[in-house]
């Protein structure tokens, strides 16, 4: 690598200092060449790879240029010396680098005899490192050494005191086995002759010592005399539990009454030592107590007994209420509390009865009637929450072949706020939404005997499809005899009574109807709302929706005129935009109450039914009503609007001599709007969104119709377009206002509605711009159109060409110009033709247009 030895030209000059310079540059010189011849000694000798360098940097930190790698000594100087001027101090500047030149090899001189010794002093450290390493291992042996003899001697000492711990342990163990065995021996001698005296009392207490000590001979049993032991037990439990079961039997006899006397004290002790034995001589005790106790039951509630009938299903109830309270009596304390037998009893009443009940019906299935299974319901879920007040429901589990129940009820449900046994009926109208207290804990025994009436529940489904049709038609007669709900009165545009009616007697269903099952009933139920949501949508709201008639009248300027003096109806009276408006509101309620009912409805039936439940269709049929009471509410007013259009079209734009006020049918257009919009507004004021909806639809139908009566008004002089141009400002500005127009609270109109007012009204204004600029020179004419209307069907051009009155064979060579002109951009080239008005114009149009401008704000 080799330096560049040119460092800075220095030019020849008569100046004083020219004798410094000279002399600076042979000392210059005279350097570079020591400089040089040194550099490549070092660079021959010393090069450093980039990571060297990299970690030199960071270790030793630098901003002086000279530490550089890429060290240019040209560049340096030249910062150094940038002017001739500056070369007046060289002096210094070299007397300073040598100074500091001298620093450097003082520096470096010193690090290199600093270093000279430091080998030595190196190996001398290494040396004393490993005698010291040397030195620390001796000692570490010594100390290993002292600790083996230390275990050794602790182990010499220990170990008599092993042996006689271990001798300890061995001997206790020894007594410790012995006294139980001694225990099992004679508890096993008592046992035996306490099980042939029915000495129930001790042998309860007795045999449960027995059975924990014979525990600890489980691995002993390879012993002759321990197996002979344990076997002996076993024959004793086994004899026990058939005397037990025998001596019940003979108490409690299945053919014949129950003992005269009051409990013994000897069965007593023996369902003590029931619950010691196996669980199945417990199991069997209960089953014959309950079957001895429940067999008068089935004799009194035979299928052929005229009270094994639903009418007097509470006969079934007030029996076993009788019968517990004789238990309890009389029998109460022969059995351990833990046995819960008046639970037990209770429940197998309730699995009899369940079948029992199931049995009769599906014999005499067509005695069922609403009101008897509603009846026999209502009595069999009282009987079931008083079950769930007395008992705790333990036995559920654990009786054979019988699973706890699954309770319907969601403790989140918002419907059932009732208190039980409360009728439903009396609920009042309320929002489903609307927040409920919660209700009790669940009911363990809900459904153990009701569960029986859910195949006879499509009757009660058929009675609500009969009331439900019966609410329907009196909803229609009573909307007939009231007539519709007539404007300036609290009904005008409120949501209609009916609805609220219909969606509580729906509530009043669905919960009546989830007390009874959750299952397909439900599935059912659930089908007969939606086939009357439709209806109801149908034959109220979309059956009472007034007809719009076709024939529209068609008036004049003398009619327009005459209209600003006296009012005259639209197509729809103000009751039928308040029926409309009411229509509207009470869909609306529908819609968001039959999503709430979905979801309630998903709540309380089974979870693996929930995709069944399906309401989307009902809430798309009440959309198609709103939607078609807004189309209506459009249609009205745009018919209204037609007239006037109308009119305008038929005027005789070309030989309007001056631009005056508003023209006679911006007036009318205005007059309908004031005249409808407040009504729709104050009707729909509780449901906002529809009346936004109503405006937006309502513009997207008019403007395009304007511009389509704009395209009729032919031809169009140049003040007629001016005046034209004016009425589209005039509406532009009621349109923009049309969300609060007539109303005392001026409200922002939102700003997707007003997007859709100038995005349309201004294409109206561009259209009449275009109408007034003049058509010579062609190519200008044709490219402010692509550049105002942005529009390429030449069919638009077409209307416009006949707006101004031109001839067909001026339109024809136009047309030709359009085509052609029509791929260009509107930016075009640089030296085509300005698409602008101002430049081509003449002075005399330009001039018109701000005389029309002026005028359009003067009318602001």
């Amino acid at each position: 690598m080799h330096r560049e030895r040119h460092v800075t030209t220095i030019p020849e000059t008569s100046s004083p200092g020219s004798d410094n310079v000279k002399r600076f540059g042979f000392v210059l010189t005279m350097m570079e060449e020591e400089e040089f011849e040194l550099t490549e000694d070092l660079e021959a000798i010393l090069h450093l790879t980039p990571e060297v360098q990299l970690a030199i940097e960071q270790v030793f930190p630098s901003q002086d240029p000279l530490d550089r790698t890429d060290f240019n000594a040209v560049e340096y100087i030249n910062t150094l010396f940038p002017t001739e001027q500056s070369l007046a101090n060289i002096d210094d500047v070299v007397n300073k680098i040598r100074l500091k030149i001298r620093r450097l090899d003082d520096n470096i001189r010193t690090v290199v005899r600093g270093q000279t010794n430091v080998g030595q002093d190196g190996r001398q450290a290494l040396e004393e490192a490993q005698i010291a390493i040397q030195q620390l291992f001796g000692k570490i042996k010594d100390i290993k050494d002292k600790a083996e003899k230390s275990e050794q001697m602790v182990k010499e000492i220990t170990r008599d005191i092993k042996q006689l711990d271990h001798a300890k342990r061995h001997l206790t163990t020894s007594i410790t086995t012995l006294n139980h065995l001694h225990m099992l021996a004679g508890g096993v001698d008592s046992l035996e002759a306490m099980t042939r005296k029915r000495q129930y009392g001790e042998v309860a207490n007795l045999l449960q010592g027995v059975v924990n000590v014979l525990e600890h001979f489980h691995k002993y049993m390879g012993i002759p005399q321990i197996r002979q032991l344990s076997e002996r037990v076993k024959a004793a439990q086994s004899e026990l539990g058939t005397q037990i079961l025998a001596d019940f039997e003979e108490a409690f006899p299945a053919q014949g009454s129950k003992r005269a006397g009051g409990p013994s004290n000897v069965l007593r002790d023996a369902c003590l030592v029931a619950n010691v034995l196996d669980p199945r001589i417990k199991q069997e005790i209960i089953k014959k107590f309950i079957r001895q106790h429940l067999s008068e039951y089935l004799v009194l509630f035979q299928e052929n007994q005229d009270v094994a009938w639903l009418d007097k299903i509470d006969r079934r109830y007030a029996w076993i209420k009788r019968q517990l309270l004789d238990y309890e009596e009389k029998y109460g304390r022969m059995f351990p509390e833990e046995w819960c037998m008046t639970e037990r009893i209770a429940v197998e009443f309730c699995h009899i009865t369940k079948a029992e009940l199931a049995k009769v019906m599906r014999t005499r299935a067509k005695e069922i009637e609403v009101k008897l299974l509603l009846f026999a319901i209502q009595r069999t879920t009282n009987f079931e929450g008083l079950l769930a007040k007395r008992f705790t429901g333990c036995t559920l589990t654990d009786t054979p072949g019988q699973k706890r129940p699954e309770s319907p009820l969601d403790p989140t449900n918002p419907f059932l706020e009732d208190d039980a046994g409360e009728d439903v009926g009396t609920d009042k109208d309320e929002d489903l939404a609307k927040p409920r207290k919660p209700k009790a804990p669940d009911n363990p025994f809900h459904g153990i005997i009701s569960k029986c009436f859910e195949p006879h529940l499509y009757v009660y489904i058929e009675s609500q499809d009969k009331n439900l049709g019966e609410l329907i038609e009196r909803f229609v007669a009573d909307f007939r005899a009231q007539g519709p709900p007539k404007a300036g009165t609290e009904e005008g545009g409120a949501v209609l009574p009916s609805c609220a009616d219909l969606f509580v007697y729906y509530k009043k269903c669905m919960v009546q109807c989830s007390q009874l099952s959750t299952g397909e009933p439900m599935i059912a139920l659930t089908t007969i709302f939606q086939k009357f949501l439709r209806e109801y949508a149908w034959k109220i709201l979309s059956g009472n929706l007034p007809k719009s008639s076709s024939n529209t009248g068609v008036l004049t300027i003398t009619s327009l005129l005459k209209e600003k003096e006296g009012y005259e109806a639209s197509k729809f009276t103000v009751d039928e935009l308040c029926l409309i408006c009411s229509i509207l509101s009470t869909a609306e309620y529908c819609l968001a109450t039959t999503q709430q009912l979905e979801e309630k409805l998903k709540e309380k039936v089974d979870k693996v039914l929930t995709e069944r439940i399906n309401l989307t269709g009902e809430m798309d049929t009440f959309s198609t009503v709103i939607s078609n009471s807004i189309q209506l509410l459009v249609q009205d007013l745009d018919a209204a609007c037609d007239p006037a259009l109308t009119a305008m079209s038929k005027m005789p734009w070309q030989s309007v001599e001056h631009v005056g006020d508003q023209s006679p049918y911006v007036t009318s257009i205005i007059m309908h709007i004031k005249q409808n919009v407040p009504i729709i507004r104050d009707n729909l004021a509780s449901t906002r969104k529809y009346f936004t909806q109503f405006c937006i639809k309502f513009t997207n139908s008019f403007i395009p119709k304007f511009i389509n009566h704009l395209f009729r008004c032919k031809p169009i002089s140049m003040v007629g377009a001016e005046q034209l141009l004016l009425d589209t400002h005039s509406l532009k500005t009621v349109l923009l206002d049309l969300p609060s127009i007539g109303s005392q609270v001026l409200r922002k109109a939102p700003a997707s509605y007003t997007k859709i007012v100038v995005k349309g009204m201004t294409r109206a204004e561009m259209i009449l711009k275009v109408v007034m600029a003049p058509h010579e020179p062609p190519v200008v004419f044709v490219d402010n159109y692509i550049k105002l209307l942005a529009d390429g069907n030449p069919e638009t051009f077409q209307k416009i060409l006949d707006m101004k009155g031109l001839k067909r064979s001026e339109q024809s060579s136009m047309l030709e110009l359009f085509r052609q002109r029509l791929p260009t951009p509107p930016s075009g080239n640089d030296g085509g033709p300005s698409l602008s008005f101002s430049a081509p114009t003449p002075e005399q149009e330009s001039s018109r247009i701000r005389k029309l401008e002026k005028l359009i704000k003067k009318r602001l």
